[in-house]
């Protein structure tokens, strides 16, 4: 293994931790410190639709996407909803705030997104969990090569 494969899978590691850390915390604070009903309030005064739904949505896809791409678990899926999430935020609360965070502006959840996004199209590397079940995969004479394909492209 060369030093790049190796610096790129650390790369990843720490990408993995730090944005799953950050959106395990913004989760945990939408469903359980301020709570669905403050948060869905939050929501209708921002003007996103069906406000209760989406702040659980929301909330769950923070917590529990954040925890996936922590571990590097069904990373595309993960990392694709919660982009998804962070879109909703961008166009329902953020847009019209400009660019600075500290004036109600996108450029946290433009780079959580950009984050999310990249780990979903580039995968977790190899210190995860997608990378370990790949592993086993591998070693597994049933499987027959369209699988063990599309489960690289998956955990790259």
């Amino acid at each position: 293994m060369s030093p790049l494969t190796r610096f790129r899978d650390v790369g990843l590691l720490l990408t993995r931790v730090l944005l799953g850390v950050i959106l395990i915390a913004h989760g945990w604070q939408k469903l359980v410190t301020n709570g669905l009903e403050a948060t869905g309030t939050m929501f209708a005064q921002a003007g996103v639709p069906l406000p209760g739904v989406s702040a659980g949505i929301a909330g769950g896809v923070e917590l529990l996407g954040g925890l996936a791409l922590l571990l590097g678990a069904l990373t595309p899926l993960a990392g694709l909803a919660v982009t998804a999430v962070l879109f909703g935020a961008f166009l329902f609360v953020h847009a019209g705030n400009g660019i600075f965070a500290s004036e109600g502006g996108w450029e946290l959840v433009a780079a959580l997104a950009i984050g999310a996004a990249q780990l979903a199209f580039v995968g977790p590397g190899r210190f995860s969990v997608d990378h370990a079940i790949l592993r086993a995969r591998r070693t597994t004479p049933d499987h027959d090569s369209y699988d063990r394909e599309e489960a690289e492209a998956s955990a790259r």
